[in-house]
């Protein structure tokens, strides 16, 4: 009972990874398995994607073969077959999925949620990876010289990112700047309405006049001045930390390849900020609400069990001024005096009486 429970769970934690990942149609958990069709097509499905995204192309020269959906009757053999040596491939960790006779293990329960959730977890990290690949803009899309390349450069990396977070294609070159704004616009216009109420307000929900406009500059000012007095602070911080190294003994043998690694890192970080109007036109609503760090909401994504930890009793390393006792005063030798008796002897008895 209690294993039909956990392949339940388990079975609706890849439901939910299938759905995520733009999979649906999930056959469940009772028809998973090497002779229902549906499971052949959702694995082909998840492995044609991740050829798509590169995940295989490596393994592709190596000799590993795609996925076939047969019918005939010799399918579930083939298809098998051809499952075990793209795991292979992939460096699968769980030997059981590709190792040793692959269709009596995934014929046991659980072994089908298995394989799934490996190939939705490789189809996660390949998309990221993706999203990670340096840009490499068009020269020929780029003004020539100076300033005004890098600033065409930064706009074709920034149009880059966004088709890609929304699942366009790369333009071909020669495209016009209106088509593929009016693609942009048709395709945001269709994720808006799956995106929860309330989502996406703009902070500045009233038209711009000049004054407004006017006003919009100076508090961008003041945002550039706040974050640059910041950033001085920071910057200030690191390097007393960073020169905090130099005073061990070892970093006298080593204080040449110490700058050699430091210099180039800090002459990178520059005091100046690069916020712009247009990072305070995109500001949204919900940047204006402030959530205590210790709220109920922010704690649930923050709780974790070493919060219940108790720390025990621990050695007493004082410190306290008013527990301090004053000093000892320590002895020392008076010097000779007058009548030739020295410091630290004393004589009794009754003085003489002068005659």
């Amino acid at each position: 009972m209690e294993g039909e429970e956990a392949r339940a769970r388990e079975g609706a934690a890849v439901a939910r990874d299938l759905l995520a990942l733009g999979y649906e149609g999930f056959p469940g958990t009772a028809a998973l398995g090497p002779l229902c069709p549906d499971f052949r097509a959702l694995c082909a499905r998840l492995i044609a994607e991740l050829e798509t995204l590169g995940a295989l192309k490596r393994e592709r020269e190596e000799g590993a073969e795609a996925l076939s959906l047969s019918d005939g009757p010799s399918s579930e053999e083939e298809f098998l077959r051809q499952l075990a040596g793209l795991l292979r491939a992939l460096h699968c960790p769980d030997r059981a999925l590709w190792g040793g006779d692959c269709a009596t293990a995934l014929r046991e329960p659980g072994v089908c949620l298995r394989l799934l959730r490996f190939l939705c977890t490789e189809l996660q990290a390949a998309r990221l990876l993706r999203l990670r690949l340096p840009l490499d803009p068009s020269p020929a899309a780029l003004p020539p010289g100076g300033k005004e390349a890098e600033e065409g450069a930064g706009m074709v990396q920034e149009l880059i990112l966004t088709l890609q977070a929304l699942g366009l294609p790369r333009p071909t070159p020669g495209t016009p700047a209106s088509r593929l704004l009016w693609e942009l616009h048709a395709k945001i216009s269709e994720l808006l309405p799956s995106l929860p109420p309330g989502s996406l307000q703009p902070l500045l929900s009233y038209s711009l006049d000049a004054p407004r406009w006017e006003a919009l500059e100076s508090l961008c000012q003041s945002l550039r001045d706040q974050y640059c007095c910041r950033r001085c602070l920071l910057l200030k911080r690191l390097d007393l930390t960073t020169s905090a190294f130099h005073w061990s003994d070892r970093a006298e043998a080593q204080g040449e390849a110490m700058k050699a690694v430091l210099i180039p890192v800090r002459e990178a970080l520059t005091p100046e900020s690069d916020v712009s109007i247009a990072h305070v036109l995109a500001a949204r609503a919900d940047l204006s609400r402030l959530v205590p760090a210790t709220s109920k909401a922010a704690r649930q994504g923050t709780c974790c069990a070493i919060n219940k930890v108790l720390m025990g009793n621990v050695p007493d390393r004082g410190g306290r001024p008013n527990e301090l006792e004053a000093p000892m005063p320590t002895w020392q030798s008076r010097r000779e005096d007058g009548g030739g008796r020295k410091a630290g002897r004393q004589y009794w008895g009754r003085k003489k009486k002068k005659k």
